[in-house]
């Protein structure tokens, strides 16, 4: 627990910015029209990939005594790839829309 506490004081801005920029995101995309939210999302969820090659530089340049930067960037790297996966199914079921239906 002292050691939770202890990253978390350290990394103190880092919290902050994260924090600001979900309430940024959130009132970006609370403001696109529901006819781009999809390709948007979509497309944003496949740029997620970033997030998963950080969080391997992260992991590989961690001390291997360093569980929390460890789980921490094992669990990026799996929401990310959840991230990446659902956008190219969404994209791709987006896609299947506009082709056309065989008679």
């Amino acid at each position: 627990m002292e050691a939770v506490l202890k990253w978390l004081s350290d990394n103190q801005q880092i919290i902050y910015i994260v924090i600001l920029m979900i309430f940024v995101g959130i009132e970006v995309i609370g403001r696109v029209p529901s006819v781009l939210h999809t390709p948007l999302m979509s497309g944003a969820n496949a740029i997620h990939g970033v997030v998963i090659i950080g969080a391997i530089i992260v992991m590989g340049k961690a001390e291997g005594d360093n569980y929390m930067a460890l789980i921490l960037g094992f669990l990026a790297v799996v929401l990310g790839t959840l991230n990446v996966v659902g956008g190219f199914v969404v994209t791709d079921r987006m896609l299947e829309m506009f082709k056309s239906k065989k008679k």
